[in-house]
């Protein structure tokens, strides 16, 4: 769904957020933070007929971060199907239409699947850092020139 979409239907923002949470359980988005991250990114959901199986995050270029920022989330019970990979490539695809300052994404530290699939795509790890009373720290990772 593209920002600031008015027509964003309440069906995906549900369905996005359900996998957020369920795969990000540190930092757990009410359904007005799905609809004011709607409003900014690129938020976008993977379905296997009608059951959702994944999630996808497009941050465009800020003041803190002149890179795209490419998150992709599958539910566990459907890793190793593609579903992560294809989500990747169309967020991917647009990220670089947002920014030639690079691309990032970001992982949550216990997540070693999302950690592997980074890595294995050519991003390398740039920081670490933890949300004020969490334990487990983010990743974040730079996608590594001419990748």
């Amino acid at each position: 769904m593209d920002p600031a979409d008015p027509e964003a239907s309440p069906v995906l923002l549900a369905d996005w957020r359900l996998i957020h949470n369920t795969i990000i359980p540190t930092a757990p988005l009410s359904e007005d933070d799905v609809r004011e991250r709607a409003g900014r990114n690129r938020l976008d959901v993977a379905y296997l007929g009608t059951v959702a199986v994944g999630c996808s995050t497009v941050r465009p270029p800020d003041e803190e971060t002149p890179a795209a920022t490419v998150i992709s989330r599958i539910l566990p019970g459907h890793r190793g199907r593609g579903y992560g990979t294809a989500l990747y490539e169309r967020g991917l695809a647009l990220a670089r239409e947002l920014s030639d300052e690079g691309v990032e994404t970001v992982v949550l530290a216990s997540n070693e699947e999302g950690l592997r699939f980074a890595l294995a795509r050519g991003f390398e790890e740039t920081e670490r850092y933890l949300l004020p009373g969490d334990t487990v720290p983010f990743v974040t990772l730079r996608l590594a020139e001419g990748r």
